[in-house]
């Protein structure tokens, strides 16, 4: 009950202050007031989703305090029952809520959240380009007014600026191919693509498109793709479905790129659950405790920064993952277990001597 009474005020909340901010992001631009509508609606599942321990920390609050107000803590410690075993079913529960959000909602969200990065991007700019990972490669597509060029290759290197054995498709507006070029490599320059031992072939003469192949050391083509702009066509990792992530792994890392920041949020989805029970073991160390009720306010207060803390610390193991300073398994895993394990310790300590 706790739960869902904190999740519907978070709910409300995040739909006001995410409807604000994208009027005051689109302001300016051509957007209709339908369309915002409906990037905020998308974009709440993601944000409630990333809250999550943040709802949790306040669930345990909750939670404890309306048992110690209603004197159950003290009837089930006289009664010989010890407050690890009263903790039974909160634990219980927050794991069972942790595996219905990695199970359920995560398909969910990363549906949404894809719907509305495709959306929201389409509203910044008018060049059309995508780009995408299958089991054959690379696939670039990039385009304008004139003209749309489809680019495959087999691999490339770990930051996509540099494409090997390239085949590039020239189409018109039509849909009518009008060339295809090949390519040893293809490397990423400021407004162009600049290719190394080519081959072309023009497919718009009704000839022998073979016979009338010309063959270049070096090619350029004009591209608006950018670094950046072609890590940031992958989508975020919170964009894919935790189901397809190993899968979407493995194609990345078969085409040359590198998957760490996705290897890392696979492992932290993983741990969510075991995450929002340490959570909810932090708000048990400081509310489950016997005191006077002036002290309810600091004990409520130190549940919150230590909440927030760990929260934070998360982050920052999360952080130190993708950057390659700490392995994925342990970035994912340390927090939640280091939690848990301090937790305990104290609870012991504080009600068996």
């Amino acid at each position: 009950m706790a739960f869902l009474f904190v999740i519907g005020a978070f709910s409300v909340l995040i739909l006001l202050l995410d409807f604000i901010e994208h009027l005051r992001r689109f302001r300016g631009k051509e957007v209709a007031f339908g369309k915002i509508v409906q990037l905020v609606v998308l974009n709440v599942p993601a944000t409630l989703y990333q809250m999550l321990p943040l709802v949790m920390v306040l669930c345990s609050i909750m939670l404890f305090l309306s048992l110690a107000r209603s004197s159950e803590l003290i009837v089930a410690r006289a009664a010989g029952r010890s407050a690890l075993r009263s903790l039974t079913g909160p634990l219980l529960t927050s794991l069972t809520i942790g595996i219905l959000a990695v199970v359920v909602v995560n398909p969910i969200v990363a549906s949404t959240q894809k719907q509305y990065e495709t959306l929201a991007s389409s509203f910044f700019s008018s060049q059309v380009s995508t780009v995408s990972i299958s089991a054959n490669g690379l696939w670039l597509r990039q385009g304008n007014d004139k003209a749309q060029i489809v680019i495959h290759a087999e691999r490339a290197n770990l930051d996509g600026t540099q494409l090997y054995d390239v085949a590039l498709y020239e189409f018109d507006l039509s849909g009518k191919a009008t060339r295809r070029v090949a390519a040893q490599t293809a490397t990423l320059r400021e407004g162009h693509w600049n290719l190394l031992n080519v081959k072309e072939w023009p497919l718009q003469s009704g000839g022998n498109p073979e016979a009338d192949a010309d063959q270049m050391r070096q090619y350029q083509i004009p591209t608006e793709l950018t670094k950046e702009h072609i890590h940031d066509s992958f989508g975020t990792p919170a964009s894919i479905p935790i189901w397809q992530l190993p899968a979407f792994i493995a194609r990345l890392e078969q085409a040359g790129f590198s998957a760490r920041r996705h290897r890392v949020w696979f492992q932290m989805e993983l741990a969510l659950p075991l995450f929002l029970a340490s959570v909810v073991m932090i708000g048990a160390v400081f509310t489950v405790q016997k005191g006077r009720q002036n002290r309810t306010r600091l004990r409520v207060l130190m549940t919150v920064l230590f909440g927030f803390g760990l929260y934070f610390l998360r982050n920052f193991a999360q952080i130190l993952g993708e950057n390659g300073q700490l392995p994925e398994i342990w970035a994912a895993w340390i927090p939640p277990v280091a939690a848990i394990s301090l937790s305990l310790a104290f609870l012991l300590h504080t009600e068996d001597g």
